[in-house]
């Protein structure tokens, strides 16, 4: 993974992973140590904590969706592609 020149999209990056690595670790301890289900403590937490991971992944999606390029290589689908703010000899010119 590249260096996001967004700082908006870096910060959801880095929560999008800590927010996996909690929310695997919160299902886990409730698999090893037999949480009953109906506790709403921890299923609200796991809902807060997946709320997060999906507006996460929303707002990565939407910056990838504008920022690179398509990876189909027909004509059919490169034929419709902007180009123009793609440069390959950078910003010398």
């Amino acid at each position: 993974m590249s260096a996001d020149s967004d700082s908006r999209i870096a910060w959801h990056r880095v929560q999008l992973k800590k927010n996996r690595e909690a929310l695997k670790a919160l299902e886990t301890s409730r698999f090893t140590t037999g949480e009953i289900a109906g506790r709403r403590r921890g299923s609200q937490s796991i809902d807060d904590l997946k709320a997060k991971i999906a507006e996460s992944e929303r707002c990565i999606a939407v910056h990838d969706r504008g920022s690179r390029r398509p990876m189909a290589t027909d004509f059919g689908s490169l034929r419709g592609t902007n180009w123009s703010a793609w440069n390959t000899r950078g910003n010398d010119r």
